[in-house]
């Protein structure tokens, strides 16, 4: 049958449930063999009823009650695929105490989405059938439920379902389940739910309307649309067959009426089946053929075609989508787009409603589609539905409330459902203190939209007034004491209610009472508010209140007093007599002198507080150079030290093997080089010419190791990078590294070696590498990273060689928005992790929390705490944004962190042939004049000739002989005493 094969086909298309037994096979083949059985009756019955009394009904043994209890039967098998042996006593006494721990969980946070879902589980687990649909309607109520849920709680209910007002229950519980989101599965139930009640009065019109219903919601569905298309179609079908025994029998103008009519409907069913895209439309097309007992018509083929070559078109979107994993938001907007430019409204509905059943969440989305929906379609049912559903799935985001006031206006809705409405969206909870003034901008915008203001005064305007108020004390109120802002600053509606007394009601004693508020807001001080005011008063009040304006701005006002002089004075030339005239001059002199006045003053301090800072800086520089002399200082005087132990030891003192030391030669001295061998002794510390003795340089190493501790050298090899952690950030003072980390890595596996790292004189340097037996145990200990050791977050990464592997990264937590995450500041530094999750837990199921520390593993008052889910973070957003804890205040945030800025890295330049030169470094003026080459003359090229300098003329060449041109050889010994007399 068609049916069964539906059926399969949508359960293969859910989410793969693990492991199927042998039984639950079984249980679901009973099931489906059920349902036939359950059709065919049924079928039977509709048969009867739309054939006559020829059809015996009873001998067949059919009943209107037999499709409830069968259906009910398979509901039932479905959802109960095993029995289950519980140790009643203890288990019942410990599901009562989660039971109570939920409900008064639920009773002090009723948006916890994961409580209600195991309250429900619980109390079905329990048998508590009253308390389980008291559970979920409440649930209903505020959250939009899932697939699974509803079909969980349509089976309970069909089994319990025992007459007729029951199964009108039913159907209204089946109704709500298919406004939630497209759910092709709930519409395949519901159909066939409605074949069990054909023997009802209406029945069979009811099963019509279902499918129909169903075809329009998700006929279109190029994946699991085939599904209620094959059913609706085996049904038709199933009633000509049960009809086509009789049908002989019948009176030629009974046949047309039934039996005729009833084949028609069949054919109509393939032929706008085969109409439209859909995934396996070759094998419809030759079940029809075969099906048929007449030749397909050119149309019908024609059509096929044409769906044919749509499919082709649809074919990549789709198969995107079956490969890219939840939520796969970026695939759904790219089959948007392409929708829209093709511009079927049917099709663009239904491509924003499957993604919204995996992006119900995402609010930019809600936005796009009810927009969509406003400007196109103008379905007043359509539209408001979606609205509603907008709010329910994101009720934090104030557009979509804004949105739903319009629609709701805009398509006629009662006042007091908007009022409603309206009252929803202020227990919503936004995020931000604007999104209060946005949304109370909304709604007074519409009651300001219904007074008539011909009249003097209606109720209409006593309600925008009375609203006014209302707005102006919920702000100072309720979202000031949560956010410690009023979120309007400028007092917008205070601007927008003044301009309405004065424009509109022609009251300007009021508005003028509104802006003297509005002034002592912290607003005198701004120029643009005091000419709102003015301007208000030039155009509905009069000169002397103009004038007394613009006097109290030109005393008040701090940001730009010259503007406003400006105004006085442009007023005072146009209107004023002279006696205004000179006293606006005079008031604006002072003004604008005394402001002069404190902006010198104000530029005086600033200078000298630029000037101490260069003090201090300047202070620094010397203190460093004055350590960096005092460094050198020791230096030297070691090297000295050196340097007299060398000649008091004298270990070569034959004279004949002693070489004489070169001598400085001058620059430009045309001297030849052998003239320097003429001195065969240097001067002494004391000023004496005395022989110097040179160690041979295997006895210089091994005293310049002896000035060393014995440090010992630790060799890597490259080629156990896989087995290889490298560790970092440990503490400096830990005395034997190696055996106080040995135990913390054996935990990943047998450790073959730790090589820690020592600077020359010693000293830990904090890092070192660890090297395992096996490669698994390597990637195990990666698990280690950021664990506390003494005090510090030690952090172990991979052992790569960066300059073989530059594209190497190694870990860094993202810094994208995770909307399943939350940003927590201000927490005090004594707060723990255990302490911080049992606050989180609260709101949902948290599922790691990450305290911020340095480099010394000190806290810095920051957490980022991940919860299982979007919903559950942004209620969590709600609850806890402002909350105390330990007398601090903290701020909770969807985890957004800002881009980091990349440092420029300064270009290199290309020489004259083309090859990349590092860029030169000079000051900021240029290469100065006292740049001098330091290459010491001892080392340099007497062949060489001598770069011409800078501001000088170029030095004589020397003599080309060849002794001039060719350099002295210098033994070992010459050379470590060139060495040594620095």
């Amino acid at each position: 049958m068609a049916t069964a094969a539906a059926t399969s086909a949508s359960e293969a298309e859910a989410e793969p449930k693990a492991g199927p037994t042998a039984e639950g096979e079984e249980d679901e083949a009973k099931a489906a063999r059920t349902r036939r059985k359950v059709l065919s009756r049924a079928v039977a019955a509709a048969t009867y009823k739309a054939v006559g009394p020829g059809w015996d009904q009873q001998e067949e043994g059919v009943s209107e009650s037999d499709g409830d209890e069968e259906y009910a039967m398979a509901s039932s098998a479905e959802s109960s695929p095993g029995e289950y042996e519980w140790e009643y006593d203890e288990e019942e006494e410990k599901n009562q105490l989660e039971i109570e721990r939920l409900e008064e969980q639920l009773s002090i946070n009723v948006y916890d989405y994961n409580c209600h879902v195991d309250l429900i589980r619980l109390l079905r687990l329990e048998g508590e059938l009253t308390k389980v649909r008291m559970a979920r309607q409440k649930m209903s109520e505020i959250f939009p439920l899932t697939e699974e849920l509803w079909l969980e709680w349509l089976h309970d209910e069909i089994s319990m379902a025992l007459d007729g007002l029951d199964r009108e229950h039913v159907y209204d519980l089946f109704e709500k389940a298919v406004k939630d989101y497209i759910c092709p599965n709930i519409w395949l139930e519901y159909g066939q739910y409605s074949v069990g009640g054909i023997g009802q009065k209406g029945g069979l019109e009811k099963v019509r309307s279902v499918f129909e219903r169903a075809l329009s919601s998700v006929g279109l569905h190029m994946t699991k649309g085939l599904a209620i298309w094959e059913a609706y179609r085996e049904f038709e079908s199933a009633i000509v067959e049960a009809a086509r025994p009789i049908a002989g029998f019948l009176s030629p103008s009974d046949r047309e009426q039934t039996f005729d009519s009833q084949l028609e409907k069949v054919h109509s069913l393939f032929r706008r089946q085969l109409a439209i895209p859909l995934f396996d439309m070759e094998a419809t097309f030759a079940e029809y053929e075969e099906w048929s007992e007449d030749p397909l018509p050119e149309s019908v083929i024609q059509n096929y075609n044409k769906a044919l070559q749509q499919l082709e078109k649809y074919k990549p979107y789709e198969e995107a989508l079956l490969q890219a994993e939840a939520p796969r938001l970026a695939e759904y907007q790219a089959y948007i787009d392409f929708e829209m430019k093709i511009g079927d409204p049917a099709r663009v509905q239904l491509i924003f409603e499957r993604a919204l059943v995996e992006n119900c969440l995402v609010p930019d989305l809600w936005v796009r589609y009810s927009q969509y929906l406003d400007r196109q379609l103008k379905v007043k049912d359509l539209v408001l539905s979606v609205h509603n559903r907008a709010v329910r799935n994101c009720p934090w985001t104030v557009a979509l409330w804004s949105r739903y006031l319009l629609a709701m206006e805009r398509h006629g809705v009662d006042h007091q459902v908007i009022s409603v409405t309206f009252e929803k969206a202020l227990s919503a909870g936004f995020i931000q203190a604007t999104d209060y003034v946005e949304i109370w901008q909304a709604y007074l915008d519409y009651l300001r939209r219904r007074v008539d203001f011909k009249q003097d005064s209606s109720k209409e305007l006593e309600e925008l007034r009375s609203a006014f108020t209302r707005a102006l004390e919920y702000l100072k109120q309720e979202v000031e004491e949560r956010f410690s802002e009023s979120g309007d600053p400028s007092c917008v509606i205070m601007q927008n209610w003044a301009r309405i007394e004065a424009r509109l009601c022609n009251n300007m004693q009021k508005a003028r009472e509104l802006w003297d508020s509005i002034m002592t807001k912290g607003n005198a001080k701004y120029a643009n508010m005091w000419l709102e005011y003015y301007n208000l008063e030039r155009a509905h009040g009069d000169t002397q209140h103009c004038r007394k304006a613009l006097h109290r701005a030109v005393q008040c006002t701090s940001d730009y007093p010259e503007h406003v002089c400006e105004v006085l004075l442009t007023m005072e030339r146009t209107e004023g007599t002279l006696e205004d005239w000179d006293i606006a001059v005079q008031k604006t002199e002072t003004r604008l002198a005394r402001v002069n006045e404190q902006r010198i003053k104000a530029a005086e301090k600033e200078a000298a507080l630029a000037q101490q800072e260069e003090e201090k800086a300047e202070q620094r520089k010397r203190a460093r150079a004055e350590k960096k002399a005092l460094k050198k200082k020791k230096k030297t005087r070691g090297a000295d030290k050196r340097k007299a132990e060398e000649d008091d030891e004298k270990e070569w003192g034959d004279d004949e093997e002693e070489q004489p030391s070169k001598r400085r030669k001058v620059e430009g001295s045309s001297s030849p080089a052998g003239g320097a061998q003429d001195r065969e002794a240097e001067t002494g510390l004391l000023g004496k010419s005395v022989p110097v003795d040179v160690d041979p340089p295997s006895k210089q190493k091994e005293r310049a190791a002896a000035l060393k501790r014995d440090v010992p050298k630790v060799p890597h090899d490259s080629s156990k990078d896989s087995i290889t952690v490298f560790v970092s950030n440990l503490p400096y003072s830990m005395g034997e590294p190696e055996a106080q980390l040995r135990p913390l890595f054996e935990a990943c596996g047998e450790v073959a070696e730790i090589r820690p790292i020592f600077s020359n004189r010693g000293d830990f340097r904090g890092y070192c590498y660890v090297e395992f037996k096996e490669e698994k145990s390597a990637l195990q200990a990666l698990e280690l990273d950021r664990k506390n050791v003494e005090g510090r977050p030690m952090f172990v990464s991979p052992c790569v060689d960066k300059s073989k592997n530059p594209d190497f990264k190694v870990f860094r937590y993202s810094t994208a928005l995770e909307k399943h995450k939350l940003f927590v500041s201000g927490l005090p530094f004594s707060c723990t992790k255990e302490e911080l999750e049992e606050i989180c837990k609260a709101h949902g199921t948290v599922k790691d929390i990450r305290l911020v520390t340095n480099r010394a593993g000190k806290p810095k008052g920051l957490a980022y705490v991940e919860y299982e889910n979007e919903s559950q973070a942004s209620q969590a957003v709600l609850k806890m944004d402002g909350m105390t804890i330990k007398e601090n205040v903290i701020k909770v945030a969807i985890s957004n962190p800002p881009q980091r800025k990349v440092p420029e890295k300064p270009e290199a330049r290309k020489a004259p042939g083309g090859a990349m030169v590092p860029r030169q470094i000079y000051g900021a003026r240029g290469k100065g004049r006292t740049q001098l080459s330091l290459l010491p003359r001892a080392l340099q090229r007497p062949g060489a000739p001598a770069a011409q300098a800078e501001n000088g003329p170029a030095p004589r060449p020397a003599a080309t002989t060849s002794a001039a041109t060719e350099a002295p050889k210098m033994s070992n010994a010459n050379f470590a005493k060139l060495l040594l007399r620095k």
